[in-house]
């Protein structure tokens, strides 16, 4: 027995290779690496990892293993043995070492501290994996696009975007991923769960790391910095996607119509569009969406709430984005110049619907009188003439109106709010 940790061994020899690792005594030093071991062996089997010798093949998969013993615990994935349970939540593992590991999860254990960033972890392999993102080591190259990556583990998961194999399929809505976590983490959607609740708004996550992103946005965290611009970000993937903005980089392109998308995500969404998929349906008045988020934004509108709020006019709005741009208004700032007439908006949206005027361009038509229109939301408004659609009411003098908009100006009859001076004559 070991007089330190108490761990039992049959032999003597055992407990005296066992003693080296509390003494931290490690003799035998890899020629190509450095790095050095407790036993000979375990340097004999490091060593084949630098000449690439993989003596053992799995005749089921064909893939191939240092050691007689990796390709022994490979077999059970195959054979789906898993033998270990952890008596507290019932999941199964098929070595003991990884339910030792996961039990630590159970009782908090996490005694590997990181000394950069004081992060801690259950394992001393997660460790190591950590301390390369610190130093910045990216070993592992992808030899078509040439991103670099941390563990072996990651490129060849990154691979599969390539190659397009998705093997790992949602039983639910047939949507499938590349990788088998991708697929756990969307299965908590078809069942609801989110088991990671914020402490401040109380807003509940499928994920940890989705739970600690949003953390950031209460504590106003933003410590990834656009040299360009000074745009700050919370993560460093929001700002990579950003830097494609400066640099005009648009990877990914839509076979029907040719546009471009400087991420793959955006591409996806775009895409619905052409199909005419709309899965995101609103209880209250059936619109349907293309995407979640639209629906969430589309359900503040029904509720009224608009917790974004200027400072100088006291307007409010349902996100923070309108605000920023209606700040634009006061500060009378208009980057988007039109190179054809020298007119200036406050937002890009604002001169590309600007832009159709000069090419001509209506796509939208009225299948009732056959006018045109620049944009869809014209062509909305335009339709409730049609129809009679009023739904905005003066309490005053009970007059209708097709849109809000009108109803405002309209009160400042009653009010007898003149906002606009001439300064030549004077009322």
């Amino acid at each position: 027995m070991c007089e330190i940790c108490s761990k039992q061994f049959i032999e003597k020899g055992a407990l005296n290779k066992h003693l080296k690792i509390h003494i931290g005594e490690k003799p035998y030093k890899c020629a190509i690496c450095s790095k050095r071991f407790v036993e000979k062996e375990s340097l004999k089997r490091h060593l084949k990892y630098h000449i690439g010798e993989k003596s053992y093949k799995c005749e089921i998969c064909s893939k191939q293993f240092v050691e007689n013993g990796n390709l022994k615990k490979h077999l059970q994935i195959h054979t789906r043995i898993k033998a270990f349970k952890c008596e507290t939540c019932s999941k199964q593992f098929i070595e003991k070492g990884a339910l030792n590991s996961h039990l630590k999860i159970h009782i908090g254990e996490k005694p590997y501290k990181c000394e950069i960033c004081s992060k801690r972890f259950v394992g001393k392999e997660s460790l190591k994996r950590h301390l390369k993102y610190h130093i910045g080591e990216k070993p592992y190259k992808c030899e078509i696009c040439s991103k670099q990556f941390v563990e072996n583990g990651n490129l060849k998961n990154h691979l599969k975007i390539h190659t397009r194999i998705k093997p790992f399929k949602c039983e639910t809505c047939s949507k499938r991923f590349t990788v088998k976590f991708g697929l756990n983490r969307h299965l908590k959607i078809h069942i609801g769960e989110k088991p990671y609740k914020c402490e401040i708004c109380s807003k509940r996550f499928v994920e940890k790391e989705s739970l600690k992103r949003h953390l950031k946005i209460h504590i106003g965290e933003k410590p990834y910095k656009c040299e360009i611009c000074s745009k700050q970000f919370f993560e460093n993937g929001n700002l990579k996607k950003h830097l494609q903005i400066h640099t005009k980089i648009k990877p990914f392109k839509c076979e029907t119509c040719s546009k471009r998308f400087t991420v793959k995500n955006g591409l996806n969404r775009h895409l619905r569009i052409h199909i005419g998929e709309k899965p995101y349906k609103c209880e209250i008045c059936s619109k349907r969406f293309v995407e979640k988020e639209s629906l969430k934004r589309h359900l503040k509108y029904h509720i009224g709430e608009k917790p974004y709020k200027c400072e100088i006019c006291s307007k409010q709005f349902v996100e923070n984005g309108n605000l920023k741009n209606h700040l634009k208004i006061h500060t009378r700032i208009k980057p988007f110049k039109c190179e054809t007439c020298s007119k200036r908006f406050t937002v890009k949206i604002g001169l590309n619907r600007h832009l159709k005027i000069h090419i001509g361009e209506k796509p939208y038509k009225c299948e009732i009188c056959s006018k045109r229109f620049v944009e869809k939301e014209n062509l909305k408004r335009h339709l409730k003439y049609h129809i009679g659609e009023k739904p905005y009411k003066c309490e005053i003098c009970s007059k209708h109106f097709v849109e809000n908009g009108n109803l405002k100006k309209h009160l400042k009859i009653h009010t007898r709010i003149k906002p606009f001076k001439c300064e030549t004559v004077y009322s």
